[in-house]
């Protein structure tokens, strides 16, 4: 597997920054700072995921494919007189941790544009810091259908933000299709499912339970563990008593790994499944042997098989980033290219320059954003989601992740 480091990530926190730029006063035009190195401005992309911590290996993944999409726009000179640089900014997984860092992002007048976070529950926390103050923020890995349609999208969406977009596709789309995998696909008519009371985690549960008992399936028990335990073993005992043959879990990679192989360890040797946030190299480390045979959903299609990401993982493994690109990193890298087509699109109307309401400029020109990216077609709908609703299940063999099915939910 691939190997990451942290001893980078370290000394920038021991230096008590995380930024990989120093920006400068915004010109006369309000377009970012001059760059006196080229004669041209200086646009920053803001960066928000966990850099340190249990959930490190995918925020440095996103903070990566980031970087790199800078860089190549700066080589092929792709938006005329445009430097692109970016910040990035550690939220631990911590949803107030990233509100600070949304203030910290506006407050820098040269951020258009912001790619993150990872959590969900983070991304609830930033939306509304960003929206007022017209900063466009697009992620790559927010699965939560709330962020985009509203607290009651079930039954009304409406959108609550106009600055809030996503590469990645919803729960209200992966639950389901897992759900119709384990049903249909993998024969499986009893689930225990548990979450860990988080946004992402506990709205991810939902929708899987709600697809599986419409399917027919039954849910034999349910659970909430404390994401900060590591010791699960009495939801094990319940899991193992229940007669459940599989187990759904809506959460992150740090306690899933655990709680799979103390389950198996309490003699309930049934897989478990969850969504995107287990699927990492991390979640294999974590449930070592016992980890053979269980699943996860991730958005979209594998990237080491999509035709358009052969040139993301080249540039990627060519660029000697020490850490995996991970689960998010091609839509990493889409949400950061979205922002620089928003970008380009606002200098190439106004005569070659950022005009003085660049952010504004740059939220209306990301509605109509079109390309073809590393994930394939990279656009949004009027709620700002991904029009792309490609969906992956994986199950772990020999020590990694193998491609099980793709498709995309029918309901």
């Amino acid at each position: 597997m691939r190997q990451r480091s942290l001893i980078a990530i370290t000394a920038a926190l021991a230096a008590g920054a995380l930024t990989l730029t120093a920006c400068g006063s915004r010109d006369e035009d309000g377009g970012g700072s001059s760059d006196s190195g080229n004669g041209g401005t200086t646009v920053v992309i803001g960066v928000d995921a966990p850099l340190t911590g249990d959930l490190s290996a995918l925020g440095l993944g996103i903070k990566n494919s980031v970087d790199l999409a800078a860089k190549t726009a700066n080589e092929k000179k792709y938006v005329e007189g445009i430097t692109f640089k970016i910040e990035a900014l550690d939220d631990q997984g911590q949803a107030s941790v990233g509100q600070q860092n949304a203030t910290k992002l506006v407050a820098n007048d040269d951020v258009l544009g912001v790619v993150g976070p990872l959590n969900s529950s983070v991304g609830e926390s930033m939306q509304k810091v960003f929206d007022s103050a017209k900063l466009v923020e697009v992620s790559p890995a927010n699965t939560n259908p709330a962020l985009t349609q509203g607290v009651n999208w079930q039954t009304e969406k409406v959108r609550p933000y106009k600055s809030y977009f996503r590469t990645a596709t919803t729960d209200a789309i992966q639950g389901p299709f897992a759900a119709q995998y384990i049903y249909n696909d993998a024969k499986k008519k009893k689930v225990f499912v548990i979450d860990d009371k988080k946004t992402y985690g506990a709205g991810l549960a939902a929708t899987f339970t709600a697809e599986f008992k419409k399917l027919g399936g039954k849910v034999v028990g349910t659970e909430h563990i404390n994401p900060e335990s590591k010791d699960f073993s009495a939801v094990a005992t319940k899991v193992k008593n229940s007669g459940a043959d599989v187990v759904y879990y809506g959460g992150e990679y740090p306690q899933a790994g655990p709680l799979s192989k103390q389950i198996k360890e309490a003699g309930a040797k049934i897989p478990l499944v969850g969504g995107d946030g287990i699927y990492s190299a991390d979640f294999i480390k974590l449930a070592g042997a016992a980890g053979t045979g269980d699943l996860a959903t991730s958005v979209g299609a594998p990237v080491e098989d999509l035709p358009s990401a052969k040139e993301f993982v080249a540039n990627y493994e060519k660029a000697g980033y020490k850490e995996a690109y991970e689960a998010y990193g091609g839509y990493s890298y889409d949400s950061a290219w979205a922002i620089i087509e928003a970008v380009k699109k606002v200098v190439e109307d106004n005569d070659g320059k950022l005009p003085d309401d660049a952010r504004a400029k740059v939220v209306d020109a990301m509605q109509n954003v079109s390309f073809d990216g590393v994930t394939g077609k990279v656009s949004f709908d009027e709620f700002g989601d991904a029009t792309n609703k490609q969906l992956t299940v994986y199950s772990i063999k020999d020590g990694d992740w193998g491609t099980v099915k793709s498709g995309t939910f029918t309901g």
